[in-house]
């Protein structure tokens, strides 16, 4: 039975985080990540490894001070004790921590193949770490790796492994699921099992994502009777990734009814903290994440837009302002009356049952020769302004040319690949502009822009940020229709899409970099030159 004693929540993002493919660390992006997770109102956030790279020495050097989460430092065993020793002062003194995490080997594979020591001595081993770390630091914890795997292949030596770190001074024993390999109903099983060893007060739960199933096992420990949970925002972590305590933590408190140290009205940050991390890491948000990902009260399907008018408990388990989420009606092919219905209602306009079939049948027209606006939500606010009221036309092009020049440069080793583009526009006169670029999007963006900014200089704080071609028609070989879709990102980080389809992808890309720039351009309340 669940017993309802508050679970501790314990961030590895900064640590285990790293070990993500493509994920860099710097000193500022650690401390300004601590500082959001210590606001969120985390228990533990571990910091790093100090003495095992430049940015997590310095991190500890420069540690902000924390208002309520404690600050652990990561470690491992060490059979050389005059080192360990010394380690320990260097941690405790000069970093000033006074929490330490220790990994040790409970897996008699990994004692034997990765040790290179006896199961004997690698009890011995725990034990002196342990005790040792027991006297320098006000709270150690165990990370107990590869216990699951340890389990089933030696329970007796795995349990010995924990016993003799919790009877050696650790407050936490966290079993860890090291290789993610572990399912659900053995995680629960092995648990209680290892609960009539350690008390439960003193289990923690460490697991990884390599079968999709690091969030369930981590539940299912919890069930069985852990207090504390490790994992990492947005999933972070080696190969496959952490437990995500994006969709744990919510999950913990609205599905389960049990105390942590965020409280319910905190959840409201979730979203946000998940995109500041992703923003800090130029990486991009995963729309498909429960509770923070852009699709996760998104409605495409006509049925579930009609339920969700209704009610929003017809499709949606939680409301998404609870973590700081929004409701997202999707418009497209797939969509029906209600989808439009509501979608029009957020965009300020209201249409008569007449206009309503008549924006219908021409959205779908739209989508069967190409358009999509399922992905590009900015070109469908402006395909309804169109309709509905008015665009403002902020230029005109006259015409554009793009070249695009390679040349071999030597051996095949070095090249010269820069695109040209020569533009025609107007804005209250005509002007002739010529620019590089990477490619000849890039070029063509670059050459309006010199143009433009005279006239709108808050384009100077908008920026391309995601290209995407699509082959509408691959059967027509390089005739086939394009779609393009371009992302771009203004200087409050707000992002926006926008579609453009030709059977030219050099004309498909100026559609939509067309609409772009005139959706940041209404966005900001901007006149149009010709108008003033």
């Amino acid at each position: 039975m669940l017993n309802k004693k508050k679970i501790f929540l314990y961030d590895s993002t900064l640590r285990d985080g790293a070990q993500t493919k493509g994920v860099d660390f710097s000193l500022s992006d650690k401390i300004a990540i601590a500082k959001e997770l210590d606001k969120f109102g985390l228990d533990y956030i571990e910091g790093g490894w100090p003495g095992a790279n430049n940015t997590d020495t310095e991190f500890f050097k420069k540690s902000p001070k924390l208002k309520f989460s404690k600050l652990v430092s990561f470690g491992m065993t060490n059979k050389n004790t005059n080192l360990l020793k010394k380690k320990f002062n260097e941690i405790k003194k000069k970093f000033k921590v006074k929490s330490v995490c220790i990994v040790g080997k409970t897996w008699d594979f990994q004692v034997k193949h990765a040790l290179g020591v006896s199961e004997v001595e690698n009890l011995k081993i725990i034990e002196e770490n342990i005790k040792f770390a027991a006297n320098f630091f006000d709270e150690v914890l165990f990370d107990a790796e590869h216990f699951f795997d340890g389990f089933k292949s030696k329970k007796k030596y795995a349990i010995e492994c924990v016993k003799s770190a919790y009877n050696s001074g650790a407050r936490w024993i966290v079993l860890c699921d090291t290789n993610g390999g572990t399912l659900p109903n053995e995680v629960e099983e092995i648990v209680s099992q290892v609960s009539l060893h350690i008390p439960q007060d003193n289990l923690g739960i460490h697991c990884h994502n390599d079968t999709e199933n690091a969030v369930a096992n981590t539940l299912a420990a919890v069930r069985s009777g852990v207090k504390q949970v490790q994992g990492t925002f947005n999933g972070l972590g080696e190969r496959c990734g952490n437990a995500n305590l994006t969709t744990i933590i919510p999950t913990l408190i609205l599905k389960m009814g049990l105390q942590t140290s965020v409280s319910k009205n905190k959840l409201k940050d979730l979203t946000k903290i998940s995109k500041f991390i992703n923003e800090r890491l130029l990486r991009k948000n995963n729309p498909f994440l429960p509770y923070v990902g852009e699709s996760a009260f998104a409605h495409k399907g006509g049925l579930h837009a009609s339920g969700i008018q209704k009610h929003s408990k017809t499709y949606e388990h939680v409301q998404p302002e609870i973590v700081g989420n929004k409701r997202n009606i999707v418009v497209s092919d797939q969509s029906g009356k209600s989808s439009l219905s509501i979608k029009l209602k957020e965009l300020g306009f209201k249409v008569n049952k007449k206009k309503l079939d008549f924006l219908i049948k021409k959205l779908k027209k739209k989508e069967f020769e190409g358009y999509s606006y399922d992905g590009a939500e900015a070109s469908f606010e402006l395909f309804i302004m169109r309709e509905l009221s008015k665009v403002p036309d902020y230029f005109k092009l006259e015409s554009f040319q793009v070249i695009n020049e390679y040349k071999d440069l030597k051996d095949n080793m070095n090249v010269y690949n820069k695109a040209k583009a020569n533009v025609i526009v107007k804005v209250k006169k005509e002007y002739f502009s010529n620019s590089i670029g990477n490619g000849p999007v890039n070029a063509l963006d670059n050459a309006l822009r010199s143009v433009l900014i005279k006239s709108y200089p808050v384009l100077k704080k908008m920026n391309l940020i995601d290209y995407k071609v699509r082959i509408l028609t691959p059967d027509e070989g390089t005739k086939a229709v394009t779609r393009v879709i371009i992302e771009s990102l203004d200087e409050n980080k707000k992002s926006w899409s926008t579609v453009g389809v030709s059977s030219n992808v050099i004309n498909a890309s100026y559609i939509a970099l067309k609409e772009s720039i005139t959706y940041k351009l209404i966005k900001s309340k901007i006149k149009s030159a010709f108008d003033k």
